[in-house]
């Protein structure tokens, strides 16, 4: 047994994978081979959509959110293929799915399976206030944050040393925690981290909404929007996955120059 889990220990270290972030150049540190992440991906969009069936391809609200995310698309695995990064994004399956729910929500798995809830439509109200959170979220599979996340999650709820046990030999109790980094919970530390990616894919989604022409303007204007509604809870930083609405728009004010040399007005 000893020497079965010295085998396993041994098999995880090999898939470290120290790699850097594009567009922000942050080094960064993943445990997990991105087949196993997209695998588990799939399986936790079917059930979603299995509970939560999509609108029809022939509603205007699912044709404004594919129209605007195919845009992104196109744009994000042109930039990515030009500055050596289109091994991102090879194994991707895309899928940008509106269902009806009234929360202001979005969510992005890894794999390009991005699911948009109808009750955060009112508060993006234009291509370019969607493109603000569609690009958001396409930054976050970029970026593989749910790789970085779900490693530091496993590492927390089941030690180093468990954590090649756990991805060879209980396959649900990882779905499980795969599962859990994208809903609600977590722990301090964890959710600490969180914020450090929050602020990454608004920077990444910028230059993405830019380079697919979207004015990355526009993404200041709809988290000032999202601030007034009220959609964004108002819960202390220190206990909230996401930073608050006035740290992320100064954060989003300062990153702005940056965002706009990527910026080419849509023909």
């Amino acid at each position: 047994m000893i020497k079965r889990i010295s085998v396993l220990i041994i098999l995880a270290v090999l898939f470290v994978d120290c790699t850097r972030v594009p567009v922000t150049r942050r080094k960064q540190f993943r445990m997990l081979p991105e087949s196993m992440i997209n695998n588990m991906s799939l399986i936790a969009y079917n059930d979603f959509i299995a509970a939560n069936p999509a609108v029809p391809t022939t509603d205007s609200r699912t044709q404004q959110v594919v129209g605007v995310g195919q845009k992104l698309q196109n744009a994000t695995i042109t930039y990515l293929k030009k500055h050596g990064y289109g091994k991102r994004v090879k194994q991707f399956s895309w899928a940008f799915t509106l269902v009806d729910d009234p929360m202001v929500n979005a969510f992005c798995l890894p794999g390009g399976k991005i699911v948009v809830y109808s009750g955060i439509l009112p508060v993006t109200k234009t291509d370019a206030g969607l493109a603000t959170v569609l690009s958001h979220e396409i930054a976050h599979a970029v970026a593989r944050h749910g790789n970085e996340r779900m490693s530091q999650q496993l590492a927390v709820a089941m030690g180093g040393v468990a954590l090649s046990v756990a991805m060879q030999n209980n396959p649900q109790e990882t779905q499980n925690v795969f599962n859990s980094v994208y809903g609600i919970g977590g722990t301090l530390g964890i959710l600490a981290y969180s914020r450090k990616h929050e602020y990454e894919a608004d920077k990444i989604g910028m230059v993405f909404m830019a380079l697919a022409g979207f004015d990355p303007a526009e993404s200041v204007v709809f988290w000032e929007r999202m601030s007034a509604s009220g959609a964004g809870a108002n819960i202390p930083q220190f206990l909230s996955t996401h930073p608050t609405d006035d740290n992320r728009i100064a954060a989003m004010k300062e990153f702005l120059p940056t965002a706009k040399t990527y910026y080419k007005p849509a023909q």
